[in-house]
């Protein structure tokens, strides 16, 4: 088990700092993988993956005082999206100019519904609302990956270093705090047809998220009867899909996709080969740390302050040698704000610069982002983790 970390405490001499982006480099990433913050991180992971093992999403119930505020924040959050509507955009199926339009308007909600939030403090508001700002999608881009979904986490993990929550919500932070942002993520991906962050989502095992596919493995890995190959079957999907969030992240993937998993998920397809689903979770959680906290790509937008902080080259005598090395040389951010590295295959060219099609323009317009058969390409950065 995972020793439960002490909620820090506010004090007066307590300074907060809005969060900003560190990692600019390989040594960069390097130092963030060997800090207190990684290791924080993934122990948030591990215990919420915990706390829900063997629980349905229809036993969430309705949460503690300490969560029902989030509940109303993401209720609200939905609100903005249904009042600000996306424009006539017939001509281009790419991300909706009015999501920018609810992104600043959620921007500009963020304090007051921050307020709401029992025991947060509110000096702590301006560097905890960065997080979750950065949730919901890109604003220039138009666009959302799992590493908008990476900040939703870091958001529960300030406001748990904070006090707000204790070890008891923890199920219910997954079950009913984290899947209400999930469905609220895919309004907004229907509504403004975001484009997949990357080329393809290639950092998502769908075209958008990761951790629903990790924690929903961990809610299957002592269930009886359900195996990993039980997506395949369409009235398992039916039966099951509205209490198991893996099952229910495959349906949501064949109602606008028409291609067989194995075309537009390939990934999800070999994964269903695993023979239990305590491997998959496993194996899950082996890839979020490679392909995720440990990709340059994903983890240049991280974002670091008081409460998630970057280690100093002081505090950590590695970084402080390579950044001696590599002085003068460090890459710099192109007009997209993404960093190109050499050797960071499967992003050199396409990591940024060449919209990809939602997928809900594709299924509206009943075909392909690029026209033709309805079928949809594999995504090359993504590296297979042993899962056996």
């Amino acid at each position: 088990m995972v020793a439960e970390a002490e909620p820090q405490q506010p004090s007066a001499s307590t300074s907060y700092i809005p969060p900003s982006k560190y990692i600019l480099s390989k040594a960069h990433l390097a130092a963030f993988q060997r800090s207190q913050t990684h290791q924080d991180i993934i122990d948030f992971i591990e215990e919420l993956n915990e706390g829900i093992v063997g629980k349905k999403l229809s036993e969430a119930g309705e949460g503690s005082e300490r969560t029902k505020p989030i509940i109303g924040i993401l209720e609200s959050v939905l609100e903005i999206a249904k009042s600000t509507p996306p424009v006539d955009n017939k001509l281009s199926r790419f991300g909706n100019p009015a999501f920018k339009t609810f992104y600043d308007k959620v921007g500009d909600a963020s304090s007051g519904l921050h307020s709401r939030i029992v025991g947060l403090p509110a000096e702590a508001i301006p560097e905890v609302e960065v997080y979750f700002k950065e949730s919901w999608g890109n604003k220039q881009r138009v666009d959302y990956g799992s590493g908008m979904e990476f900040n939703f986490l870091c958001w529960l993990l300030c406001l748990t270093k904070l006090g707000v929550f204790t070890k008891d919500d923890y199920p219910f932070l997954v079950l009913g705090v984290f899947w209400r942002y999930i469905e609220v993520m895919r309004y907004l991906q229907s509504t403004y047809w975001l484009e997949p962050a990357g080329s393809h989502g290639v950092w998502g095992l769908d075209d958008y998220h990761f951790l629903p596919f990790l924690w929903g493995s961990g809610q299957l890995k002592d269930h009886k009867y359900l195996r990993p190959k039980a997506i395949h079957d369409p009235e398992i999907l039916e039966a099951f899909s509205r209490d198991y969030m893996y099952l229910s992240c495959i349906s949501f993937i064949n109602s606008i996709k028409t291609a067989s998993l194995r075309w537009h998920s390939p990934m999800l397809d070999d994964i269903s080969a695993v023979k239990t689903w305590s491997k998959v979770n496993e194996g899950m959680q082996k890839m979020y740390k490679a392909e995720v906290l440990g990709k340059l790509p994903v983890m240049q937008h991280a974002l670091f302050g008081s409460l998630l902080p970057f280690p100093t080259p002081e505090q950590d005598p590695e970084l402080k040698r390579a950044l001696e090395e590599e002085e003068g040389d460090l890459p710099q951010p192109d007009s997209h704000g993404h960093i190109h590295v050499k050797g960071e295959t499967g992003w050199s060219m396409d990591c940024c610069g060449i919209p990809v099609p939602s997928a809900f323009a594709a299924a509206q317009d009943g075909a392909t982002p690029h026209g033709g058969t309805p079928t949809f390409t594999a995504r090359s950065g993504i590296k297979p983790i042993p899962f056996d």
